[in-house]
Formats: C-alpha cells, structure tokens, sequence
C-alpha cells in the first residue's frame, strides 16, 4: 500500500503535518507507518523556507525503507547547475534565471558546502521513473517511447556521470526523453500569441495533456493550465511532438510537476497529478493507492 506524495519544494513543515495525517509517526529519526510506504515524485528544493529538513525527512524516510524517491526537474537542474563542463562553465548556465531558481536552496545550505554536495550525489542516485504491475509514477510525463529508450539508456533508471553530461546535449534523443520525463510536452503558440507564467517570464509554449489524444484537442482544451486567452482551435499537425498519448485502460499513473490550483482532484481514473502549489500557498497533495485499478478522488488527501 503506498502513498504518493506530490512536490514539496522546501515546505517542510506541510510534509509533517500531511505524513502525520496520513498516519505516520517520528521512530527513531524517521517516518514510518504500520502498514504503509511513500513514493515521492520529486522537486525537494527551491522556493521553500526549509529545503534542508525536508530533504531529511526524505532521504531518511528511503534511507530507512520507508520510501522511495523520484527525481523532479528542479533536482536535476540542481545538479546540472552544480557540474562543471568539460570544456568549461556549468551543464546549467548560471543565467540570472537560473540563479534565482535556485537561490533559496544554495542560501539554506551557506556554509555547509560538504552536506550540499553530498544531496547532489544523493540526486544522482534518484531514478526517474517507477514502474511495479499495479503502477507507474514519473515527475512530469510518461510517454512510453521516451520511457523505453530510457529503459535501455540509463542504469537502473539512474543517470552516471557520462549519461548526465549526453543528457544536455541539446536535440538528441537522450535530451528529449530525459527534458520531457522531468518537464513534460509542450507546443508552441501561433505568432503573436504568449504568456506569463508564474515566474513572469514569457512563454511561447504551452504544456500539454500528454495523456490525452492531441489530433482531437484545441490549444486551449490540451493546456494543462486554464487560460482564457489561448485558442480554441485546432493544433497543427507540425506543432505535435508526436500522436502518443496515456490510454484510459493502462494501469494508473501518477505524477507533480504541473502547479495545479483549486481543489485537488483526478484527470480520470488513471490519471494522477499530485503538484496543487504548495510553493505559491497551495496544497501539498498525497493519493492513497491500494493497488486499485480505478482511482478515485475519496483517496485524494491534502493539507
């Protein structure tokens, strides 16, 4: 029986009190419950006041058997960021962008330079994707031809060194599939049409439904977010990355990522996202599965 949890991004205090609701107790330096386990979908860092202890109570709680943890976009741009080139300068340009992604958590770990790179290596050990007969889980997207080449390229579902510096290699097929498992489809907008997202900055591209069918949406109908200005028209052939989508009868999926608002609730049976922006005062969000092939949205819990 397992519990997944949605990205925490540093709020460490709404991670004790939703792993308490849920029925977990403090042992021995861990989380633990009588009958239960954690699957963690990832983005531990940024943004919030207490990155470091909620990466303890994460890594202690996998430490100690009591969960497993995915790696989230923001943990590989973290270590990204931290890498050096080969031929000089960093895997993630230190663009002023960038340095304010990652600002809250280089600031919490000041003069703790050792513990910081140590949860960089600890990053490196995360997979990215989980897959058991009765689920799958992933931070942002499952598309089963990114996934199957990850099958074959990764060890274990783990980047090495040498995969993480092909990785950013940009238009390979290893960039695509790592750059859409961790951040999910997106399309871009006829000309003259764009956005500001929650950062500010301005977008081009939308992120998709990958799980639905795109020859049979509109821009607006496959936005992930609700936007009153985006099109509700079809999508050009030439914009679709491909025609692939999640089929209603696959076993359930589930995943963060998307920054979702309101009241949390399922795309459909199989459907999962579990990121309602505990970041930007929403909810830190946990689905309580039981190995049923149908989800439903009485086992949706929140804080």
């Amino acid at each position: 029986m397992i519990d997944f949890v949605g990205d925490i991004h540093g709020h460490a205090d709404k991670l004790k009190q939703l792993l308490r609701k849920m029925g977990y107790t403090l042992q021995n330096g861990s989380y633990s419950h009588p009958n239960r386990k954690v699957v963690f979908v990832g983005d531990y860092i940024d943004r919030g006041p207490k990155i470091q202890e909620t990466l303890e109570i994460v890594k202690s709680m996998v430490d100690h058997g009591q969960a497993r943890a995915l790696m989230g976009n923001h943990e590989y741009n973290a270590i990204c960021f931290h890498t050096h080139r080969k031929k000089g300068g960093h895997l993630r340009p230190h663009l002023i962008k960038n340095i304010r992604q990652h600002y809250q958590t280089v600031d919490q770990f000041k003069n703790q330079q050792k513990a910081y790179e140590e949860y960089i290596q600890w990053f490196m050990s995360l997979p990215l994707f989980m897959e058991t007969d009765t689920y799958r889980a992933v931070h942002a997207c499952w598309d089963h031809d990114n996934i199957d080449y990850l099958k074959q390229t990764l060890e274990d579902g783990r980047l090495t060194e040498e995969l993480l510096h092909q990785s950013v290699i940009k238009g390979t097929p290893f960039n695509k599939a790592i750059d859409q498992t961790l951040k999910g489809k997106e399309v871009t907008l006829p000309s003259g049409f764009h956005f500001h997202d929650k950062d500010g900055t301005k977008r081009n591209n939308i992120r998709i439904k990958w799980w639905e069918d795109p020859t049979e949406m509109t821009y607006k109908s496959l936005s992930v977010h609700s936007m009153g200005e985006l099109l509700d028209e079809p999508i050009p052939e030439k914009e679709l990355q491909s025609n692939s989508f999640y089929d209603a009868n696959e076993r359930p999926v589930f995943f963060g990522h998307y920054w979702l608002r309101g009241k949390p609730s399922l795309y459909r049976e199989n459907i999962c996202c579990l990121d309602y922006s505990v970041a930007k005062r929403g909810r830190l969000v946990a689905y309580r599965f039981n190995n049923e092939k149908t989800l439903n949205n009485k086992d949706l819990m929140y804080v």
